[in-house]
Order: C-alpha cells, then structure tokens, then sequence
C-alpha cells in the first residue's frame, strides 16, 4: 500500500513540473492537476494540503537534483568543471520538467522570487571562486563571468531550447577555456 501511496505521490509531483514547466505557476491549478496526474482531488488532498504546498514539494525536488547536478559537475578535475556544469545543466533544462519548474519557483512553492535560480547561481559561483583562486584575472572575475554565462543560457533557453544543447555549452567553453586556465590572459 505504501508503494502505490507513493506512486500516487510522485504522480502529483510530476503533474504540477509538468504544467509548470514549459507553462505558468496559475497552470497547477488543483483541476489541472488532478487530471494531468490522473488522481482524484482526495487523493490530492490526502498526499498534500493545498496545490501550494504540492509546489513547494515541486521545487525540493528540483533543489536536490540541481545541487546534486553541480556536485558532480565540479567533483574532479577543476580545469573542465564549468564545461561539465553547463553542459549537464543544458541538458538538465532541456529533459528534465521538474528542473525547469524548479527554476521558476520560490521555495515556497510560490511564484515569488525563483529561488532555486538564485540558489544554483550562487554555487556556481562559489565552486569556480574556489577553483580559480591562483588564476589571473581574479577568481572574483571569473567567477561573475560562469554566473553569467549560466544564467543567460538559462534565460534564453526558454525563448528558443536549443540554448540548453551540449554544442551552446561546448563551444562558449570553448571561448571562455583561456580565461580559467592556469596560464591565463594577464590584465592590465
């Protein structure tokens, strides 16, 4: 019984990405899903509280699997890390509703300020500070520049997918790889 409670449960989570995902928050509304997960609004109801809360269990997922995403894109080799980030969120974005709704949801599970944007930014930003310490220009530099490459791929990838595609992440590395070198550019 347990299992199907939780079939039942991840059915709900899926519906609400789904509709939020490529949509708007006002799509997860409680007729919408129940019928995009094939459930009953007691069977809503009894896994969740309100659609807001069921939002909010949207948006956690989507927390850990975009902190397990960055994890393993800078575990290793820190001289591709940024490569491996962009591409593996680009793909994340691209397949993946629940990272996509999650993008677009406060924490929550409101259409406040995205949170886990800013969350995501924030680690990126962080892990390339961290590896770029003995990099000239300053780790500070770069480290706003992967910010801002991640974040503009993020935003454009919803007016047109082919934003979030490995060959977009492959060749701006391919342009910014001098940059996070050991041998970088000197500045002026």
């Amino acid at each position: 019984m347990q299992k199907r409670s939780e079939q039942t449960r991840q059915a709900l989570i899926r519906a609400t990405a789904e509709l939020i995902a490529d949509g708007q928050l006002s799509d997860a509304g409680l007729v919408n899903i129940c019928r995009a997960a094939g459930v009953s609004r007691g069977a809503l109801y009894h896994h969740f509280p309100s659609t807001a809360s069921l939002a909010a269990a949207v948006y956690e997922q989507a927390h850990d699997r975009v902190v397990t995403l960055t994890d393993d894109a800078f575990e290793g080799s820190s001289a591709d890390a940024l490569e491996r980030f962009l591409v593996t969120l680009g793909e994340a974005l691209r397949t993946e509703e629940i990272v996509r709704a999650g993008m677009r949801l406060a924490v929550d599970g409101s259409a406040g300020p995205p949170q886990l944007r800013h969350d995501l930014l924030t680690m990126v930003h962080q892990r390339v500070s961290d590896a770029c310490q003995e990099i000239v220009p300053p780790a500070q530099d770069l480290a706003d520049l992967a910010v801002v490459v991640a974040a503009g791929l993020e935003s454009l990838g919803r007016t047109g997918t082919e934003w979030w595609g490995s060959g977009t992440a492959h060749r701006l590395w391919g342009l910014l790889r001098p940059l996070y070198q050991q041998d970088g550019p000197e500045r002026n």
